[in-house]
């Protein structure tokens, strides 16, 4: 196992924390396209506690073993109990608290790999843009994905162990296989491979990467190469929803964060989304979320807000 040293504090106080590992600053200081670690590493690093904060290009896995965790995905609460698997795609916001004596692990993948993995299987894992828990059973299928997770913990820790490499990946491959026959992401039109699927798979990635920019369908539709009038049709179709609407849940998605997150003014965050005045950004997010962002900064900072309890029922939770 690398030993890693803890960057010093980001200067920025009032921004919501990027980093590639969390606690090592926004530099990949890895030597593999996947870092594992166990839960029970996190007592000694932060105390049981992985304060708020997001990746970019970095998806995480985290399996519960034993124990339990309060997870806050983008400002939802809930307690969970062993054997979840909590997905976080990049740049949602996560936080996680840990009883002390919990264990399992966590493996935090670059996107370049799990792109190549997703490829070579057929997998939508890197269309999902929101964080899920997936319970796993007790069945053959999921004891064999938690055996999985032990026996990438143990491959991780052998660094000089011969064909290192391909029997992680090959037991990486198996835990998203897992993930991915348990219907995640949930929209199923990721995964096509027919044109009308590869586009919509591209344009919400470009509005995942320009979204703050506030372009317009157009331009979005000129750089994936069809006219706006198809694009917004492809959209249509497999979604439900306008091309505009997508741009638009993404930015209220991010405002969600910032007033969750950050304490930023208002009008500070009207300005890093792109918005001309903090009026129109008003007007913009209580039309979407149907009250204005102070009052939704209040709710949401209240105690209690958007908690919940872990349900053995429950199947899948996205954000």
């Amino acid at each position: 196992m690398e030993s890693l040293t803890p960057a010093p504090p980001a200067h920025d106080h009032t921004a919501i924390p990027i980093y590639k590992l969390y606690g090592y600053g926004n530099v990949w200081t890895a030597s593999d396209p996947l870092y594992c670690e166990t839960i029970a590493a996190q007592e000694k690093l932060h105390n049981w506690h992985v304060t708020a904060h997001k990746h970019t290009d970095l998806f995480q896995v985290l399996f519960l073993e034993s124990g339990e965790v309060t997870v806050v995905l983008d400002g939802r609460e809930r307690t969970l109990r062993p054997g979840r698997l909590v997905l976080v795609p990049q740049r949602v916001v996560h936080e996680f608290i840990f009883r002390p004596g919990s264990n399992g692990y966590i493996l935090t993948l670059t996107y370049a790999l799990l792109h190549g993995l997703c490829a070579r299987f057929g997998l939508a894992l890197t269309a999902a843009t929101d964080p899920a828990v997936l319970v796993m059973g007790t069945d053959e299928a999921g004891r064999h994905v938690a055996l999985s997770f032990r026996q990438l913990d143990r491959e991780y820790r052998g660094l000089h162990s011969p064909q290192r490499g391909p029997l992680l990946e090959s037991l990486l491959s198996a835990i998203l296989v897992w993930i991915h026959r348990q219907g995640y992401p949930a929209n199923p039109a990721a995964a096509g491979a027919d044109p009308g699927s590869q586009h919509l798979t591209r344009y919400a990635r470009m509005i995942e990467d320009h979204h703050a920019r506030q372009h317009r369908v157009g331009w979005y539709a000129q750089r994936i190469g069809v006219t706006p009038a198809h694009l917004n049709a492809i959209v249509q179709a497999l979604t439900g929803k306008s091309a505009l609407e997508l741009i638009h849940e993404r930015l209220l998605l991010e405002a969600r964060r910032e007033l969750i997150y950050t304490p930023r003014p208002i009008g500070a965050i009207s300005d890093s989304l792109g918005f001309a005045d903090p009026g129109y950004f008003t007007r913009f997010f209580k039309r979407l979320a149907g009250v204005s962002p102070k009052d939704f900064r209040r709710r949401a900072l209240a105690p209690g807000a958007d908690q919940a309890t872990d349900q053995a029922t429950d199947q899948t939770t996205g954000s």
